[in-house]
């Protein structure tokens, strides 16, 4: 395996202990890879540049990682068909589309290290490539067939409800720790999921372990996400990649904060906490850095904590109809990754 697929594999906690195990993956992402660059060229240049923009920029490739991953659970002579490949290539235009558009949204100056697109050609054009990304992505589904492209068009829309749903905010009566679950099995696990379902169905896996490796992934992807809010907050930023207690600076209410604001608890310390994280943004740095302390010893980040490790355990559990081959050992790596790197 190439070293950048090394390192990607390390970044999202998997472990390719088996040599052909390895190969076949670090082929699959290979061809993918050339179908990705083949697939944003376009007649007029300023599109390709701009679709090539996040695509030469990298990146953990986690969705194709796990097509080809699912697909190891098949037929041998099906785990690096040109239909994994195109899988492969499918969940990751669909992934890169969201970011253009995720990143307007969020008025993002950076993406993976480099000026994102809307800060380097403006809303406008970020918005239109992220809408050919997507154009892209369906067009390669249909060479898979009528089911791929149902799946894809019913996980697009998952993820556009996902989307609204964070951008309006929980229902009038709606808890809001269940509303960002929601929207984390929306926004981020249903694409997950859909890149392990492709993996099994074009590697040739029966129904019952298509199954089992979509709920696998799905509950695998709430997991990581929700992981991610507590490194923000634990860590002293080298995990994430930014500073510690961004989220809590921009307002963003990750899951710890949630726990936190719906606690009851009396003592000094959590009546304090709750106070602060009420007013909003924690903007001044004062103030960010009595929550950002207040947060890592609370029982609140605990909760976090025990919420994360029971979706690993659920994911584990899913992997049980499987059979004990060099592919499950992998995802149940990422199940021990995922259960370890916020302690």
């Amino acid at each position: 395996m190439s070293t950048g697929t090394v390192q990607s594999s390390a970044s999202v906690g998997l472990t390719l202990a088996d040599p052909e195990l390895e190969s076949s993956v670090a082929a699959i992402l290979r061809d993918v890879e050339a179908v990705l660059i083949d697939s944003v060229h376009s007649a007029n240049p300023l599109v390709t540049e701009a679709a090539r923009h996040l695509v030469d920029a990298g990146g953990k490739r986690m969705r194709p990682m796990l097509v080809g991953l699912a697909a190891q659970f098949g037929d041998p002579t099906s785990r690096e068909s040109r239909e994994v490949v195109i899988a492969g290539a499918v969940v990751e235009l669909t992934h890169l589309a969201t970011l253009y558009h995720d990143d307007v949204m969020d008025e993002a100056p950076v993406r993976r290290g480099a000026p994102s697109a809307n800060s380097r050609w403006g809303n406008a054009l970020a918005i239109l490539v992220g809408d050919y990304l997507f154009s892209r992505a369906a067009d390669l589904a249909a060479e898979l067939g009528l089911e791929a492209v149902k799946i894809q068009a019913s996980t697009f829309s998952r993820l556009v409800h996902g989307q609204i749903a964070e951008t309006a905010g929980p229902l009038d009566g709606e808890d809001a720790i269940r509303h960002y679950l929601r929207v984390l099995e929306q926004k981020t696990g249903s694409l997950i999921s859909a890149s392990a379902r492709f993996g099994a169905m074009f590697g040739g896996c029966t129904p019952d372990q298509v199954d089992a490796l979509a709920t696998f992934a799905e509950t695998f992807g709430i997991a990581f996400q929700l992981s991610d809010d507590l490194i923000d907050i634990a860590s002293d930023g080298s995990q994430s990649g930014k500073t510690p207690g961004t989220d809590l600076r921009e307002g963003v209410p990750t899951l710890p904060v949630l726990y936190a604001l719906a606690s009851s608890d009396d003592d000094a310390a959590a009546v304090r906490l709750r106070e602060i994280l009420s007013a909003g943004p924690v903007t001044d740095d004062a103030l960010h850095a009595e929550a950002l302390g207040l947060l890592r010893e609370s029982a609140a980040l605990k909760q976090a904590r025990e919420t994360v490790r029971g979706y690993a355990d659920k994911a584990r559990a899913a992997l049980s109809v499987l059979p004990d081959v060099p592919a499950r050992a992998a995802l149940d790596s990422l199940c021990d990754f995922i259960a370890d790197r916020t302690n």
